[in-house]
């Protein structure tokens, strides 16, 4: 009874976090048309790919302690499903949902965006509303590959919070060569200043690994990478990327990247 009502309290903090961090998403009308547009092929893409990182989200950052690949997998899909809840119930709140467009693919796609930020949301409750169980933490030390991975979650989720937006393209539009140097020069600096400097999580470790220029090669230049990659990649899923020459991609990729590298380097905040 006791690990039913401790799973059941878990749940309820899962649906706070998936509250927390998507309902600025839920809110946002370029979510719901692209939720109308975005090719079926790509947002199942999105959804498979989505998967696996929340799995790996689970095993460091979950609203329970696991310590079993099944739980990692049990626990992943109980946050989709959160999400997914989540997400139609607002989003029918909100008037956004009608009843005739229930189990219609327009209906589909905008729940099933959504649902992406809030089962992120659901599995980071159990650190940001809750406390950690005895022991569990040991997971939290990750390894050079470990880091690399909670960087990619960071990109993703504060990149996702903005990548929707038409103001990405503006910005990228009205952007000129030097401008979009000097931006990518901003976002190297402080990706590497935030896993250096202030005294983030994580911080005491990777400076026992090296020196300044050791931890810039081993963890701000592939954080900026997996930051890149990670904006391009949603940039393509919602069909940002489609007819677009390639210089235009980059800097559209480099601006985004802005808020990824931010998202990476400040990922063991939240995880």
């Amino acid at each position: 009874m006791d690990g039913n009502a401790g799973y059941g309290r878990a749940l309820s903090r899962a649906f706070g976090g998936a509250l927390l961090f998507s309902f600025p998403l839920l809110m946002t009308m370029e979510m719901w048309s692209l939720g109308m547009a975005v090719e079926r092929w790509r947002l199942l893409v999105f959804l498979l790919l989505t998967l696996p990182m929340l799995i790996g989200l689970s095993y460091y950052a979950g609203f329970e302690p696991t310590f079993r690949l099944k739980d990692e997998v049990l626990d992943a899909l109980a946050a989709f499903g959160v999400g997914f809840l989540l997400s139609a119930v607002l989003l029918s709140i909100f008037g956004v949902l009608r009843a005739d467009e229930i189990g219609t693919q327009s209906a589909i796609g905008k729940v099933s965006l959504c649902a992406v930020p809030a089962a992120v949301g659901a599995l980071l409750a159990g650190k940001q509303l809750g406390e950690r169980g005895p022991g569990e933490r040991e997971k939290a030390e990750a390894g050079a590959l470990g880091e690399l991975f909670l960087m990619a979650v960071g990109a993703a989720f504060l990149a996702f919070n903005v990548a929707p937006t038409e103001e990405m393209i503006l910005i990228a539009y009205q952007m000129g060569p030097l401008a979009t140097l000097l931006l990518m020069a901003a976002s190297i600096g402080l990706l590497h200043l935030f896993v250096y400097q202030l005294g983030f999580p994580g911080e005491t470790r990777r400076r026992e690994a090296g020196g300044f220029s050791r931890t810039f090669v081993a963890f701000t230049a592939p954080g900026y990478g997996v930051a890149l990659l990670m904006s391009l990649y949603l940039l393509w899923t919602f069909g940002r990327t489609d007819g677009v020459a390639v210089h235009e991609i980059a800097t559209m990729t480099i601006v985004l990247g802005f808020p990824a590298a931010i998202g990476a380097a400040t990922a063991r905040l939240v995880v």
